[in-house]
């Protein structure tokens, strides 16, 4: 029990810095970049080997919270932020994003800054704070998060 709430602090905090877009200098853009490009890359080969991504595993949930963190540092970027968050995203995930879809995936990452994502962060906490361990997937606005994810790695 106390592993499972050790991990829903985990997530809750993750999730409640992908609402945040601060710290934006070129070293935090590598790190964002490659987190980023690291966790697409890990959701890309879920969602082709598995036709979906499944939200009661916690490894998908922290990488949707790691895309979803990227997403907000490109909120407002300037853009020699975007143009190292993008080469940080290439080597994370290590070439699926390339220079011929990179300007695609920054576009689908800025966009999901567009949609609500808080129902999404709130689900996973709720859920993995109550031991649920299983995201509400039928919340319109989990789905809507979870499509524009969907939609981005589509791109690929």
């Amino acid at each position: 029990m106390k592993l499972i709430k050790r991990i829903a602090v985990g997530v809750a905090s993750l999730l409640v810095i992908s609402s945040c877009s601060i710290l934006q200098t070129v070293g935090n853009a590598t790190t964002a970049g490659s987190n980023t490009g690291s966790a697409i890359a890990a959701i890309y080969n879920v969602l082709k080997a598995a036709g979906g991504i499944d939200l009661s595993n916690i490894t998908n949930i922290i990488n949707i919270g790691k895309i979803l963190t990227g997403a907000g540092a490109l909120s407002n970027a300037t853009q020699s932020y975007t143009d190292e968050f993008a080469n940080a995203l290439i080597s994370g995930s290590n070439n699926l994003v390339n220079s011929g879809n990179v300007s695609k995936v920054i576009s689908g990452l800025k966009a999901l800054n567009s949609i609500d994502t808080s129902a999404f962060s709130d689900s996973a906490v709720k859920s993995y704070s109550n031991g649920t361990q299983q995201i509400q997937k039928n919340d319109k606005d989990v789905n809507a998060t979870v499509d524009a994810i969907t939609k981005l790695l589509g791109s690929l």
